[in-house]
């Protein structure tokens, strides 16, 4: 039963990922193109509607799926088929030890985990998988057979190494005050006082992984791998359909992997700020109709000013009036869960699994809302800063993230001796 309940885990993770995927691709677009100050895409539609560009994931993976798979003449066969799978695998199976909540407690029955596997050695069951990813990328420029694809490759493998150690220690000292390699200790060690979070505990540390991070996902500004001014698409340059689709989710997949990393290690995982989860579990009738009020008056107040905004727009094609798309839908939502609060908001009354259960469905919403917060984040900094020349980002690696993460573990071993 114990392997069943872990199999259904997989499963949903791996869904939940795969499916975040396709978001951030319209994410990153939409990004994108308001940093850029253009409309993005929004030509593609179903059924008549146009949704403001989220159609056009879609039509990629559709387009993807049915695209001829090529395989150059010239290629190593069976290492070109292995490297996207290799990508994709370590990429979602990281995600096996990341709490997403406290373990749910109903009666008398056993705790339910909400993560796959509870390691006490989660954290370096983290950087043991995550280190695997570069021979994906390797593989990739070996068996490609190419001179763009082998440069990536290399490249890759010399910034995965350079940047895995200044990540490695980056922790260390996170591991010295928490006395755990357990990922949930972690966060229960932060828990709900906000200025206990590691991000101010371990500001050093956070500003070495995250920058250590972007190198690892190969992001910009750390994506002389792909480098396609200079090496036209790097290490999956011979890849064509799902196989190049493979490479691109892993990427995204990486981003989320990463994303739920910093929010477990820095910023108190599943905890809120100031409510702890007693008050939350003692306090659930009053809890619940706060969500309930709060988000039909998010819903009414942020449709009402896209619409707004759709109204000043003043151009005469509807495929531009993508804040009408998403704001009608919003408002109507919005005094829907209103009118139904004035029906039956005073007779809330929930069993007694209810306070259990409401706990661990709001420490997921506040995971994954800390998850796609920083997920924006990598988007955000890719269409800001520039790529580093190779010379500067082996430089920052050796020279000036492992010093300072070396001297962060001296100091907090000094702090947590003394105290």
């Amino acid at each position: 039963m114990d392997y069943t309940v872990a199999a259904l885990k997989t499963f949903l993770i791996f869904f939940v990922v795969i499916n975040i995927v396709p978001l951030l691709i319209w994410l990153e677009r939409k990004g994108a193109a308001y940093i850029q100050d253009r409309r993005g895409p929004n030509r593609a539609a179903i059924f008549g509607v146009r949704l403001g560009g989220l159609i056009h994931s879609l039509n990629d993976v559709v387009k993807l799926l049915f695209k001829e798979d090529i395989i150059p003449s010239h290629v190593n066969k069976p290492l070109f088929i292995l490297a996207p799978m290799i990508a994709m695998f370590v990429a979602t199976i990281t995600m096996a030890v990341i709490p997403f909540g406290d373990p749910v407690v109903i009666g008398s029955h056993a705790p339910f985990l909400l993560q796959v596997a509870d390691l006490n050695v989660g954290l370096l069951y983290v950087f043991a998988v995550s280190s695997l990813g570069v021979y994906g990328v390797m593989l990739a420029g070996w068996a490609a057979n190419n001179k763009y694809a082998l440069l990536g490759g290399l490249r890759s493998a010399a910034q995965m190494v350079s940047y895995e150690v200044s990540m490695g220690l980056s922790v260390v000292g996170i591991f010295l005050m928490a006395g755990s390699l357990r990922l949930s200790d972690i966060v229960n060690q932060q828990g709900a006082n906000l200025f206990h979070w590691n991000i101010f505990l371990q500001p050093v540390a956070f500003f070495i992984f995250l920058a250590a991070l972007f190198a690892e996902t190969n992001r910009l500004p750390f994506d002389l791998p792909e480098g396609e001014s200079e090496l036209v698409a790097g290490f999956h340059v011979e890849y064509s359909s799902m196989k190049f689709a493979l490479f691109f989710m892993a990427e995204y997949a990486h981003i989320i992997v990463g994303s739920c990393i910093i929010a477990t290690l820095f910023f108190g995982g599943w905890n809120i700020p100031f409510v702890s989860s007693e008050w939350i579990k003692m306090n659930a009738d009053l809890v619940l109709k706060i969500l309930w009020m709060g988000l039909g008056l998010f819903s009414v107040v942020g449709g009402s000013l896209l619409c707004r905004r759709f109204k000043k727009q003043r151009y005469g094609d509807l495929r531009d009036f993508e804040p009408l798309v998403f704001g009608v839908p919003g408002v109507l939502t919005g005094f829907g869960l209103l009118g139904l609060f004035a029906i039956f908001g005073n007779k809330v009354f929930l069993p007694e699994w209810g306070p259990s259960v409401l706990l661990a469905a709001i420490q997921i919403g506040v995971f994954l809302a800390k998850v796609l917060f920083f997920c924006f984040f990598f988007i955000w900094v890719r269409w800001t800063l520039p790529r580093f020349r190779y010379d500067q980002l082996m430089k920052l690696g050796w020279k000036i993230m492992l010093p300072l993460a070396l001297a962060n573990i001296l100091v907090t071993a000094w702090v947590a001796l003394v105290n």
